[in-house]
C-alpha cells in the first residue's frame, strides 16, 4: 500500500494535479514502455491516460492523452484489480465479472472473436454458479481463476482460442483445488491449497521447473518442491520464482541477467534451486514482472531486495535497496517501468507524510528512546508511540517501568521475529509474517487484548492456509492456545478430509490429532452419502 504522494515515483503521474492525486485509489501502469495508465478514484469512477496503441486505454478510440479520461464502461463497476499483456488488458470486479479490451490478434481478450476492442467488453462466464475470482495475463494470452478453484484461459500465440477454456490437470485420484494463477511472458504457473505448483506453455528457458526444456499444452507438476508448501509463485519473462510457507525462496528459468539470483550469469536452470542470501532471513514477500527480468523480494526485516537487469546492469544476487515497498523496485530500477499488480493509494499528503514517518520511525536507533531486547536482540522503539497504541503496554510503563525509569526492557516469553511483528504493527497497522508465526502473533494480540490484531491474525491465516500447512498451523495454535486458530484450522481441514486422508503422513498423525480431525469432519458431515 502506497501513500497518494508516493506516485510520483512513476514517471506518467508527474503531470497529475495534486487534487486529482488525492482522489485516487487504485492505479495500474502498462505498457512496455509504462506510458499507460489506468486509475479508480474513491468515487469508484476509473480513468485513463497515456498512449492508446490498440485502443487499450479503454476509452473508445485510439487517440494519446495526458488529462485522465474517464472509461465509461468500467466506472461504478467496483473494480477489484486489473491485468495487462502486450497490448490487452483485463479488469475483474468484485461481482466477479470480468471485462477486456485492447489487442486481440490472438484471441486473447475472450469474446469470440480476433478483432480488437476500444472499450472494455464482458468476458463471457464459461461456466454457470462460478464467477471470477482472480485472473492473469501473458504477453498475448489470459488466465481467470474462479471461486470452485478452477482455471479457464484463452487467447495464446500457439493455441489462438478466443473463449475461456477450462484448463485440465491430470494429477491422480485427486482433483486439484487451485488458489493462485499468474504469467509469464509465454509461459502460466498456478499454486494448489496444498502448496503444489504446476506449470505450463513455453519452456526453452526451463521457466516450467519440471527438469527438461520441452514446451507443455497441460499443466506439470513441478515434482522437485514435493513436500514443500508454497505460499506464493510469481513469474518474469522467463523465470520463476516460489515462496515457501516457511520463509524460503526458489528459483528456476532463465537466468541471461541474473534474475535467478545465484550470483552467475546465463546458465539456466530446469529445477527449483533454493536463493542463498543470508541478509535476507526468512523472505516475507515476492514479486516478478512477465515483461521484466528483475527480481524483487521483502527480507524479514521488510527490507526490499533486488536483483536480474536493474537500470540496465545484472545484479547477480539479491542486493540491498533502501526502499520501503516492492512496487518501488520496479518504479526505480525495472528496465520497463511497469506495476507487477495494482497499486492500492491512500489517504492525503499530509496524512501519508505521518504514516511514511511511522514507518520510518520503527526500529530506528537515532529516534528511538527505549530498547526492548527480545532473545538478547534489540528493536529500538518510542515510549509515546507504545502507550499511544496500546493500553496494556502504557498500564505497564504507568505501573512499572517508567517508575523504574528503564531504558532497556526484557522480554522473554515471546520470539524475536514475532514480537517485532507486533510491535511493528503499533507503528503501522499492517502485519508482516509468516503464516507460521500468526498463532504466536494472535496468542500476544490476546495477551495485549488487541482485537484488531486478531483480526489481522485470522485474515492472514486465511491467506496462508493451505492442505500441505494446515497440521503444522493447527499444531502451533495449540502450542499458543490459539483457540480460534485451532476452530479455524479443523474446519479448513474437515471440509477437505477426503484429500488429507490420501495425503502422504496423514496417517502417521499423532492418535489424538488424528482423531481430533477426523471428528471435526464427521460433524461437519464429511462422509455422509
Amino acid at each position: 500500500m502506497l501513500s497518494s504522494s508516493e506516485l510520483k515515483n512513476w514517471p506518467i503521474f508527474t503531470i497529475l494535479e495534486p487534487q486529482f492525486i488525492s482522489k485516487v485509489c487504485m492505479v495500474i501502469v502498462h505498457d512496455y514502455s509504462g506510458n499507460k495508465a489506468l486509475l479508480v478514484t474513491n468515487d469508484n469512477m476509473v480513468y485513463a491516460i497515456g498512449t492508446n496503441t490498440n485502443g487499450c486505454l479503454g476509452t473508445g478510440d485510439t487517440c494519446d492523452t495526458f488529462n485522465p479520461i474517464i472509461v465509461k464502461e468500467l466506472c461504478k463497476k467496483d473494480i477489484k484489480t486489473f491485468s495487462f499483456g502486450k497490448d490487452h488488458v483485463l479488469a475483474l470486479t468484485y461481482q466477479g465479472m470480468v471485462y477486456s479490451w485492447g489487442q486481440n490478434d490472438y484471441g486473447q481478450l475472450g469474446n469470440g472473436c480476433y478483432q480488437r476492442s476500444l472499450i472494455p467488453t464482458i468476458v463471457t462466464n464459461p461456466v454457470r454458479n462460478e464467477h471470477i475470482t482472480d485472473i492473469a495475463c501473458g504477453s498475448y494470452h489470459s488466465l481467470a481463476l474462479t471461486n470452485e478453484g478452477k482455471v479457464y484461459s484463452w487467447g495464446g500465440s500457439g493455441n489462438r482460442i478466443n473463449v475461456p477454456i477450462k484448463v485440465e490437470i491430470q494429477s491422480g485420484l485427486i482433483d486439484e483445488y487451485i488458489v493462485s494463477v499468474t504469467c509469464g511472458m509465454e509461459f502460466n504457473m498456478i499454486v494448489t491449497d496444498m502448496g503444489k505448483i504446476y506449470g505450463w506453455g513455453e519452456n526453452s528457458e526451463g521457466q516450467l521447473g519440471i527438469d527438461h526444456y520441452s514446451s507443455q499444452k497441460n499443466p506439470c507438476k513441478v515434482a522437485a518442491l514435493d513436500g514443500i508448501v508454497i505460499e506464493k509463485v510469481v513469474c518474469g519473462c522467463v523465470h520463476t520464482l516460489a515462496l515457501s510457507t516457511t520463509g524460503v525462496l526458489y528459483a528456476w528459468g532463465g537466468n541471461n541477467s541474473g534474475q535467478l539470483g545465484f550470483g552467475n550469469q546465463g546458465d539456466r536452470f530446469a529445477r527449483p534451486v533454493k536463493i542463498e542470501k543470508h541478509e535476507m532471513g526468512r523472505v516475507l514477500d515476492v514479486a516478478a514482472s512477465y515483461c521484466n527480468d528483475i527480481s524483487v523480494a521483502m527480507g524479514e526485516k521488510n527490507v526490499v531486495f533486488v536483483w536480474g537487469r536493474c537500470l540496465e546492469q545484472r545484479i547477480r544476487v539479491p542486493t540491498y535497496t533502501p526502499l520501503k515497498h516492492l512496487h518501488d523496485a520496479f518504479a526505480f530500477y525495472s528496465s520497463r517501468c511497469v506495476t507487477h499488480q495494482p497499486l492500492i493509494v491512500y489517504g492525503e499528503p499530509t496524512e501519508a507524510s505521518l504514516i511514511d514517518c511511522l514507518w520510518n520511525a520503527f526500529n530506528d536507533p537515532t529516534t528511538s528512546d527505549l530498547i526492548i531486547k527480545v532473545q538478547g536482540k534489540p528493536i529500538y522503539v518510542h515510549k509515546a508511540i507504545l502507550k499511544i497504541r496500546c493500553r496494556y503496554l502504557r498500564r505497564k510503563f504507568d505501573e512499572d517501568w517508567d517508575k523504574q525509569n528503564q531504558s532497556v526492557i526484557e522480554i522473554e516469553e515471546f520470539s524475536y521475529n514475532v514480537y517485532a511483528g507486533f510491535l511493528q504493527y503499533l507503528y503501522t497497522s499492517e502485519i508482516n509474517l509468516l503464516v507460521e508465526d500468526v498463532a504466536e502473533l494472535f496468542h500476544i494480540a490476546d495477551t495485549y487484548s488487541e482485537d484488531e490484531l486478531k483480526g489481522l491474525c485470522m485474515f492472514r491465516l486465511e491467506e496462508g492456509i493451505a492442505i500441505g500447512n494446515v497440521i503444522s498451523l493447527y499444531n502451533n495454535a495449540v502450542e499458543y492456545k490459539a483457540k480460534e486458530i485451532q476452530e479455524y484450522c479443523l474446519n479448513f481441514a474437515a471440509k477437505r478430509i477426503t484429500v488429507m486422508l490420501l495425503t502422504p503422513g496423514f496417517a502417521e498423525l499423532d492418535g489424538r490429532i488424528f482423531k481430533i480431525f477426523v471428528t471435526k469432519a464427521v460433524e461437519n458431515g464429511a462422509f455422509n452419502e
